[in-house]
């Protein structure tokens, strides 16, 4: 079973206490965006085997959304952190180069 740590409470909760929310750091357009733009950002999706960002919702606690990092394999969590932050923490990115020194992905 998935167990994330809600940044903003400190609840550890099983992913039934959770929701799901998709792929993180997704570059949104505008207005003036082209139309192939706007698709992309719409339907791309990443489905990586490994490591992965993607949101998640405190449902059955404090309501708030966060980003974590976790192997998709694996389930293994590197961390989780604050919705507002636009690219993963430094110590995220280094706990996950620690246990998978060949990964050269960023968001």
């Amino acid at each position: 079973m998935l167990i994330l740590t809600c940044p903003y409470c400190g609840i550890r909760a099983e992913e039934t206490e959770l929701h799901a929310g998709g792929e993180a750091h997704l570059k949104r357009f505008g207005p003036g965006a082209s139309d192939a733009e706007f698709e992309t950002y719409l339907f791309a999706r990443k489905n990586p085997k490994g490591v992965h960002f993607e949101r998640w919702r405190h449902s059955a606690g404090c309501g708030k959304w966060f980003l974590a990092a976790r192997c998709t394999a694996t389930l293994e969590v590197f961390g989780t952190y604050s919705a507002q932050t636009t690219q993963p923490p430094k110590h995220i990115l280094d706990a996950i180069k620690a246990k998978r020194p060949n990964w050269e992905g960023l968001v």
